[in-house]
C-alpha cells in the first residue's frame, strides 16, 4: 500500500511544491476544502476527505476531518499488532504524513473591524486535533505545520532518511504551535472580557513569539533572546540600518521611549496641546539629557547639552520626525541607537554616512498595540503590573509653602516631575526651561542622589526646580537644594517628618509641592 499524507493548510505557501515532492516519492494526497482545491488546480491527483471517510462535510464545514477513518489512521501504532487489527476491520487506511497549519486566528482579531462573532468562527477545531494527534503518534507519523519545514522535509524524503530525531523535533515544533494558538485565543477573550492578568489572575498566559536571537545578552557569556507580540511596542518597529539590536539596546530603548512619550508621540497629539517636540538621551536605562523645543533639531541639541559626556555612545529618542536639521545633530557624536515615528529622505541619507548606527523607525499604531501588562522576571517567577503611565493629575497638587511658585517655576515643576517617574530610584532631576540639568539615580539614599544632580547642573541649579520621585523623609535634600540656588521643589509627600522638609523651605524662600502620588522605578 503507498504512503498516505494528509494536507489541510490555511497558508498555502509553498503547498505545490510539497505537494508534488511527496507524490515523486510515491505518497498518495488526501485534502479537504480549499487545500484540495488548491491542488486539484495545480493538476495533482487528490482524494478529497469527503471521499476517503465516505461521510460528507457537515455544519458548513465545521465538521470534516472529525473521522475514524482521519483520526484512526494517524493515530495507530504500527507495532501494535492489536491496531493493525482494528485498522483491517474497519478498512482504515495509515496516514504516514501530516500536513496542517491553523486558521489565522492572530490575523482575523488584528483587524480593526473584527468582531466576536468573526474570532469565534476562525477558532480552528479539526486543524488542532490533527496535529496533536500526528505528534502524539509521532514514532509513526511525520507532522509538518509551518511552510518553512517543507524544504528540510522533501530533503530528508528524497534522501530517505525521515527517522525518528527529525519526526520527534516535528512534534516539539507541533505542540508549540498548537500551544501558541491557544494562547492567542485565551488571551484574546480574557481581553474581551475585561480580565487583567495583573489583577487576579490565576494563570498568566504570553502570547509572544521569539523575534530575534541576540548575539548576547547583558554580558557576553549570558544566552538571549527577543519574543515579542509580533507588529506590537518596539517589534514593531523597522530598522533602517546599522548592527542588530542587542539586548542592552532593547532595555535602554525601552527606557528612552518610555520618557519621550510625556511629550506625545508623532501623529498621537501631533498639532494639538498635548504635544511638544521633545528628544531624550538614555544611558544603561536612566535619562542624562532630556529637553522639549521648537522642533526635533531644537529639541535634541538641548538634550545633548544636558549633559554631553554621558551622551556619548548613548540611545536616543524623538518623538516627532527626524528631518536633515535633526540628522546632522545626531552626527556630532557617537550615538548607539535611534528611535523616532519617522526618518525623512534627506535624514536618512544623512544618517546613512554613520552605518553602525542603530535607526528604529516606530510608528505610534506600533505602541498602541503593546500590552499594558509590565513584566519582570523574579527568580522561579513573573512580576506583573499595570505601567505607569497615567496622566498626570494637577488637581491633586498642593503648594504646602508659603512662597507660591511662579509660573515659569510651575512650568519647570511640571517638567521635572514627568522626567522623575523614569529615572531610577532614589531619583532626583534638575531642570529649567524644558531642560534637564542634572539627573541623580539609583542611590542608596535620597540626598545622595540630590548631590549627583545638583552638581551635573552646577551653575545652571540657580534658579532651576528640583523633583524627587519619594518623600523627603529628612531636610538635608531640601536645605542642600537651596545651597544650590534651587527655587522650588515637587515631591509626593507623605513622610511623618514632612512638616521639616516644608519648614526649611519656608526657612530659605523655596517653593514646595506635593503631588501625592510616588513614581518609584526600581
Amino acid at each position: 500500500m503507498a504512503p498516505t499524507a494528509l494536507l489541510s493548510v490555511s497558508n498555502k505557501e509553498g503547498l505545490v511544491p510539497l505537494a508534488q515532492g511527496l507524490l515523486a516519492a510515491g505518497y498518495q494526497l488526501i485534502s479537504s476544502g480549499g487545500t484540495a482545491a488548491a491542488l486539484a488546480a495545480a493538476g495533482l491527483p487528490v482524494t478529497k476527505v469527503a471521499e476517503h471517510t465516505g461521510a460528507p462535510e457537515i455544519l458548513g464545514g465545521r465538521v470534516k476531518t472529525l473521522h475514524p477513518r482521519i483520526h484512526g489512521g494517524i493515530l495507530a501504532k504500527r507495532s501494535e499488532p492489536s491496531h493493525e487489527a482494528d485498522l483491517q476491520a474497519q478498512g482504515i487506511a495509515p496516514i504516514d504524513v501530516v500536513v496542517v497549519n491553523l486558521y489565522p486566528f492572530r490575523e482575523t482579531i488584528a483587524a480593526p473591524d473584527a468582531t466576536w462573532e468573526v474570532a469565534i468562527e476562525n477558532i480552528d477545531i479539526g486543524g488542532p486535533a490533527m496535529v496533536r494527534a500526528a505528534a502524539k503518534n509521532h514514532a509513526d507519523v511525520a507532522v509538518l505545520t509551518d511552510p518553512g519545514q517543507y524544504g528540510a522535509f522533501l530533503g530528508a524524503l528524497q534522501a530517505g532518511a525521515i527517522t525518528g530525531e527529525l519526526r520527534r523535533r516535528l512534534a516539539l515544533q507541533a505542540f508549540r504551535h498548537t500551544a501558541e494558538y491557544d494562547t492567542a485565543i485565551s488571551t484574546w477573550l480574557a481581553g474581551q472580557l475585561g480580565e487583567s492578568e495583573a489583577t487576579g489572575a490565576q494563570r498568566l498566559s504570553l502570547d509572544l513569539v521569539a523575534k530575534q536571537t541576540l548575539r548576547y545578552g547583558e554580558n557576553p557569556h549570558q544566552g538571549a533572546t527577543w519574543f515579542a507580540d509580533p507588529g506590537a511596542g518596539l517589534a514593531g518597529g523597522v530598522q533602517l540600518q546599522g548592527k542588530e539590536l542587542s539586548y542592552n539596546n532593547l532595555i535602554d530603548l525601552e527606557a528612552a521611549l518610555a520618557t519621550v512619550r510625556e511629550f506625545g508621540y508623532c501623529g498621537a497629539g501631533a498639532g494639538s496641546h498635548l504635544f511638544q517636540p521633545a528628544a531624550v538621551v538614555v544611558k544603561h536605562t536612566n535619562p542624562c539629557g532630556v529637553a522639549t523645543g521648537s522642533g526635533s533639531a531644537a529639541a535634541l541639541q538641548r538634550a545633548l547639552d544636558a549633559d554631553r559626556v554621558s551622551a556619548f555612545g548613548g540611545i536616543v529618542a524623538i518623538n516627532g520626525v527626524v528631518d536633515g536639521a535633526t540628522a546632522a545633530q545626531l552626527t556630532s557624536l557617537f550615538l548607539e541607537c535611534v528611535v523616532a515615528p519617522s526618518f525623512s529622505p534627506e535624514a536618512r541619507e544623512a544618517l546613512a554616512a554613520k552605518a553602525n548606527l542603530r535607526l528604529l523607525e516606530l510608528p505610534p499604531e506600533a505602541i498602541a498595540r503593546a500590552s499594558r501588562q509590565q513584566l519582570r522576571s523574579v527568580l522561579g517567577g513573573v512580576l506583573v503590573q499595570e505601567l505607569d503611565d497615567q496622566p498626570v493629575d494637577e488637581s491633586a497638587w498642593q503648594v504646602v509653602s508659603q512662597r507660591q511658585p511662579t509660573a515659569q517655576e510651575l512650568e519647570d515643576l511640571r517638567f521635572a516631575w514627568r522626567l522623575v517617574r523614569h529615572v531610577r530610584s532614589n531619583a532626583i532631576t534638575v531642570a529649567k526651561g524644558g531642560q534637564s540639568l542634572g539627573i541623580g539615580a539609583g542611590q542608596m539614599n535620597r540626598v545622595g542622589s540630590a548631590r549627583l544632580a545638583l552638581e551635573a547642573a552646577g551653575e545652571r541649579a540657580r534658579g532651576a526646580v528640583l523633583a524627587s520621585d519619594g518623600f523627603f523623609p529628612f531636610d538635608d535634600t531640601v536645605r542642600l537644594a537651596a545651597g544650590h540656588g534651587i527655587g522650588a521643589v515637587i515631591q509626593p509627600g507623605g513622610s511623618v517628618r514632612d512638616a521639616e522638609s516644608i519648614q526649611a523651605c519656608d526657612e530659605l524662600g523655596l517653593a514646595m509641592v506635593v503631588t501625592g502620588r510616588r513614581h518609584f522605578l526600581h
